[in-house]
């Protein structure tokens, strides 16, 4: 699996910072969304809790709780503003919860959870074992796990423009689809199916894509960057080289979408544990059965 670490306070700093003008910025995100519900469908039963983790200014979670209104729909997200301006997306008739937690630390019992949704958040945890063993632990037998992600041809623009002015690390990097996969498999999650999908947005200047980027908190939060400013030097060789690629007469910037959903495993299925180990759960009504049939006392 490729190697590379977040730094967890920058990338909650970013997103905190953005809460204010992210719905400015979120054209994609709403694409992806909806994209992202027609998966939905697979899961047949009627869910009693729905987790929307990563849920930002919660339109996700509103459109969640307008599909399963009979449902307890919960916003996670690791950015408290964020949950803050979710509050007017839960309407008083269809209102929703609301949760500040990390994805890899989901503060919810074990098998508790019916539909466990995420759309755009998991590119942000860089432990993909931590993550969905703590998705598998949450959601209940046959549970449905459906997100997105980003992969990594992302941004393959602003990346190659950088790579032209310096050998710094300036744009995060993200998760291949087979690195995804084989997560989710080790945790113990059930028949995952993963799509890809190629964005090209275009833009009138390099600049304004990243005044995207940091509208939607989605800036470098890798720990590989430099700690210091980008000299002007650097910065204005960068824009010469994006401005070279232009098509059209416009920027492209490329988002690789990654879209999948798995189920929860059945009781006593064995997942890897956080150092290696492997971890079997069952439920204690289980337990107390099989020990009454084994003991020849009783």
């Amino acid at each position: 699996m490729s190697e590379f670490h977040l730094d967890r306070a920058r990338v909650q700093r970013n997103f905190a910072r953005a809460a204010q003008t992210y719905e400015q910025h979120d054209a994609l995100q709403r694409e992806v969304q909806q994209s992202l519900l027609e998966r939905l469908d697979f899961y047949l039963e009627s869910p009693a809790r729905v987790l929307d983790v990563g849920a930002g200014t919660g339109r996700g979670t509103a459109l969640l709780k307008k599909r399963y209104p009979k449902a307890e729909v919960i916003a996670v997200d690791l950015a408290l503003p964020m949950l803050q301006m979710a509050k007017k997306h839960s309407a008083w008739l269809k209102p929703f919860q609301r949760v500040c937690a990390e994805a890899a630390h989901l503060p919810f019992p074990d098998h508790s959870v019916d539909v466990l949704h995420s759309s755009l958040c998991f590119q942000w945890i860089d432990d993909l074992a931590a993550l969905f063993n703590e998705c598998a632990r949450v959601l209940r037998p046959g549970g449905l796990l459906v997100f997105s992600t980003f992969g990594p041809d992302t941004l393959k623009e602003l990346r190659a423009a950088w790579a032209s002015a310096d050998q710094q690390s300036h744009v995060s990097r993200f998760l291949d689809m087979h690195d995804v996969g084989d997560a989710l498999i080790a945790a113990g999650l059930r028949d995952p199916v993963l799509d890809v999908d190629r964005y090209t947005l275009t833009y009138s200047s390099p600049t304004m894509l990243l005044k995207e980027l940091k509208g939607l908190g989605a800036t470098h939060a890798d720990r590989a960057r430099e700690r210091h400013l980008t000299g002007k030097a650097h910065y204005q060789r960068m824009l010469a080289a994006y401005e070279g690629m232009r098509v059209d007469g416009r920027i492209p910037a490329t988002w690789e979408v990654v879209t999948a959903h798995a189920w929860g495993p059945p009781p006593g299925q064995s997942r890897r544990g956080r150092d290696g180990g492997e971890i079997a759960s069952f439920s204690v009504d289980s337990l107390r059965g099989s020990r009454r049939r084994s003991d020849p006392s009783r």
